[in-house]
């Protein structure tokens, strides 16, 4: 038996929105046209899928049972729509990539700068924001993130291990001293990162024992942060990377630890075989898994 995909859309669309006239909408077609659909379907299979109760159509146990297998169709027929599309694509297009404020600002144009180089026909739209893109959405085709992808359709790469350290200004240095231990800064050298509360918390989490009261600066945008530290406003924990890239600041306690990180390069597995994508992809995971080395 061969089954027609129009036909078995219409007996999908018919099932997830209660009544023929909904469908049809949905799908674009005449009200006649969905019922002529979902009644061939009925006749191929030899059964019956809907009983009418009002003005409203109940699925009979035969279309429930085979409900989920039309999804499935319905499932592959996107996934074979989104292949076809992204493999036609040329290498001419625009990829938007995803990263928090901090990564934006002090590395990404740089990298930009080389992917321009080896691919100038694509277009390059940056996202910033430290809150998480939806991929599976398109709200962006590329994320940077500090976490493993959870979501089934997300492919990732961790790509490097970032280092932090506490950093000061030259400037800060000079009135205050160097101090020897996290545990010599008094309350008001440290700026946190978000809220006083939040900031607090952070720090404990990496062993130093801190009150919210102890923050009289924060913000919640990295860049306002490492602003307000070259200033000589304060300390602040920074990447490694971006205070390479930074003249006029100091790193303290060499003695600690330094704050490890992951670096996850995250897009949607279907987007991934887009050339261009993939391109991007791959020059941005040499880029960053380069940049602790440079």
């Amino acid at each position: 038996m061969s089954i027609d995909w129009n036909t078995a859309r219409a007996f999908l669309m018919t099932a997830d929105t209660g009544s023929l006239s909904a469908a049809a909408r949905s799908l674009g077609l005449t009200q006649p046209t969905l019922s002529r659909q979902v009644a061939a379907l009925e006749s191929d299979l030899g059964v019956t899928l809907f009983e009418r109760s009002g003005k409203t159509l109940i699925l009979t146990e035969a279309g429930e049972g085979l409900l989920a297998h039309v999804r499935a169709m319905g499932a592959a027929v996107d996934a074979l729509t989104m292949a076809a599309s992204v493999r036609k694509q040329t290498m001419k297009g625009c990829v938007r990539i995803s990263a928090v404020d901090a990564y934006c600002v002090y590395l990404l144009p740089e990298i930009v700068e080389r992917i321009k180089v080896a691919a100038p026909e694509i277009s390059i739209e940056l996202i910033s924001t430290d809150s998480r893109s939806d991929l599976q959405r398109r709200e962006a085709d590329i994320a940077i993130r500090h976490v493993r992808p959870e979501a089934d359709e997300l492919i990732g790469r961790l790509v490097a291990e970032s280092t932090a350290g506490f950093f000061a200004s030259e400037e800060w240095v000079a009135r205050h001293g160097k101090p020897a231990s996290p545990n010599d800064l008094v309350p008001g050298d440290l700026i946190g990162f978000g809220n006083r509360e939040q900031s607090a918390q952070y720090f404990c989490s990496i062993g130093i024992e801190v009150s919210a009261d102890q923050f009289r600066l924060s913000s919640d945008n990295a860049v306002v942060t490492w602003e307000l530290v070259k200033r000589g406003l304060g300390v602040c924990v920074m990447m490694h990377d971006i205070s390479r890239r930074t003249e006029g600041v100091v790193e303290l306690f060499a003695d600690f630890a330094s704050i490890k990180f992951p670096v996850w390069l995250l897009a949607h597995r279907e987007l991934h075989s887009s050339r261009r994508i993939r391109l991007v992809y791959d020059l941005l995971a040499d880029e960053l898994g380069r940049l602790g080395v440079d």
